[in-house]
C-alpha cells in the first residue's frame, strides 16, 4: 500500500509518519510537506533513511504538483493533516488559512477523485480535523460526533469548511472518506508557539509565562502519541463515511495546567518549589477565545477499542523530559535555524 501523509513534518504529522513507517514496513509512506515555519524535518531524523519512507516537498495549494505526484506514485490512500493551525495567526491573517485549509483540501480531494476514478472503493481519503469546529461549551456537556458546527475563529471556520467539503465529496461523488476531530494535542516536537511548549521554554529560561485572561479557559488534552494510535485504528478499522472524535479525557483549566507545569519544572530543574509560578503573567484575552472544549470519545473507544495510554500528569512529565533532553532541537526551532535543515537536499518547486 502506498500512503500519502500530508503535513508529515509537522507536530502531529511527524508522529503519524513515524508510527506508519515503523509499524508497517510493508507500506510505502510518502510525507508531503511544504516546510513552512511549523514543518521541521528534524522531527524525523530517526526514520529518514527507512526504505519505506519518501519525503516530498510541495504545497497542497499547488494543484498541478498534486496531479504530478499522484500520477508518478499512484497513492492508494491519503491521510490529510496539512493545515495552518495556530488560532492567533488566523486572527492576523485569515486568508492564509482559507488557502491552505480549504483550497488545499479541495485540491487534494479533486486530485484523488481524478486518479481513483476507476476504482474509488479501493482507496481512502482520511481527513484529520479539530474539536474547535464545534464552538464553545459551557461548564457541562461534551462534543459528540453529532454536535452542530459553530466555529468561532478564522482557524476553526477554515477547518469546518474543509470538513464539510470532505463529507460533500463522500455524498456527492462516493469518495471513500473518514474524518476525525481531536482535542488539544501535546507532547514531543510541538512547535513552541503553543501553550505547553512555550511555557516549558520560558520556564526553563526564567522568562514570563503568558496566560490569556484569568486562565479559566478549559481544554481537553490529548497526548500526541495516543492521537497517532487513534489515527492508526481509524485508518485501518474505522467505517467509511464516519466521523470519530478523539479526546484525551483530560480536562484542565489553563491556569491549573500552567501551575502544574511550573511545579513539575521546578522539580526537574531542582529549583525551589513555587519559584516558577512567579513567572506566570496574565495577558489580554484572545479575541473569540472559546471557554471550554471537551470531547466524548465513547464511539472511538467502543467501536475500535482505543483508549488513552497515559494520564495528563504522566504525559506532561514525559513531555517535559523530552524538551529538557532535546535542548538542541528546541534552540534550533526558537532561533529559526531549523528552517535551513536539509536545504541542500530538498529544493523548492
Amino acid at each position: 500500500m502506498k500512503i500519502l501523509i500530508t503535513g508529515g513534518a509537522g507536530f502531529i504529522g511527524s508522529h503519524v509518519v513515524r508510527l506508519f513507517v515503523t509499524k508497517y514496513p510493508e507500506y510505502q509512506v510518502f510525507n508531503l510537506d511544504k516546510l513552512t515555519y511549523a514543518g521541521n524535518l528534524a522531527n524525523l531524523t530517526d526514520i529518514e533513511d527507512s526504505e519505506n519512507y519518501t519525503f516530498l516537498k510541495g504545497d497542497i495549494v499547488d494543484a498541478a504538483y498534486l496531479d504530478e505526484i499522484f500520477s508518478v506514485h499512484k497513492f492508494d490512500a491519503v491521510i490529510h493533516l496539512a493545515a495552518e493551525s495556530h488560532v492567533d495567526r488566523s486572527i492576523t491573517d485569515p486568508l492564509a488559512f482559507v488557502n491552505t485549509n480549504v483550497i488545499g483540501t479541495v485540491n487534494l480531494l479533486n486530485t484523488a477523485r481524478k486518479h481513483w476514478a476507476d476504482n474509488l472503493q479501493d482507496h481512502l481519503f482520511y481527513h484529520i480535523s479539530t474539536d474547535e469546529v464545534y464552538g464553545s461549551l459551557g461548564a457541562e456537556g461534551f462534543f459528540t460526533e453529532e454536535t452542530a458546527y459553530d466555529p468561532r475563529s478564522p482557524y476553526s471556520a477554515s477547518k469546518a469548511s474543509s470538513d464539510h467539503f470532505v463529507r460533500a465529496y463522500y455524498h456527492t461523488y462516493g469518495m471513500p472518506v473518514k474524518v476525525s476531530n481531536c482535542s488539544n494535542n501535546y507532547g514531543p516536537n510541538h512547535f513552541p508557539e503553543k501553550l505547553i511548549p512555550l511555557a516549558i521554554h520560558n520556564i526553563k529560561n526564567e522568562k514570563p509565562v503568558p496566560v490569556y485572561g484569568k486562565g479559566e479557559n478549559v481544554r481537553d488534552w490529548l497526548y500526541v502519541l495516543d492521537h497517532a494510535r487513534a489515527i492508526d485504528d481509524i485508518f485501518h478499522r474505522g467505517k467509511i463515511g464516519e466521523t470519530y472524535n478523539i479526546g484525551g479525557i483530560n480536562e484542565w483549566r489553563n491556569i491549573d495546567l500552567i501551575e502544574l507545569l511550573c511545579d513539575l519544572m521546578d522539580e526537574k530543574l531542582d529549583r525551589p518549589k513555587g519559584q516558577s509560578r512567579q513567572l506566570i503573567t496574565f495577558v489580554k484575552d484572545r479575541a473569540g477565545h472559546d471557554l471550554r472544549y471537551a470531547i466524548d470519545s465513547s464511539k472511538l473507544m467502543e467501536e475500535l477499542g482505543w483508549k488513552p495510554s497515559v494520564t495528563f500528569e504522566e504525559g506532561l512529565s514525559k513531555t517535559v523530559d523530552w524538551y529538557l533532553q532535546n535542548t538542541e532541537w528546541l534552540e534550533n526551532v526558537t532561533s529559526g535555524n531549523y528552517q535551513s535543515y536539509y536545504e541542500q537536499q530538498y529544493t523548492d518547486r
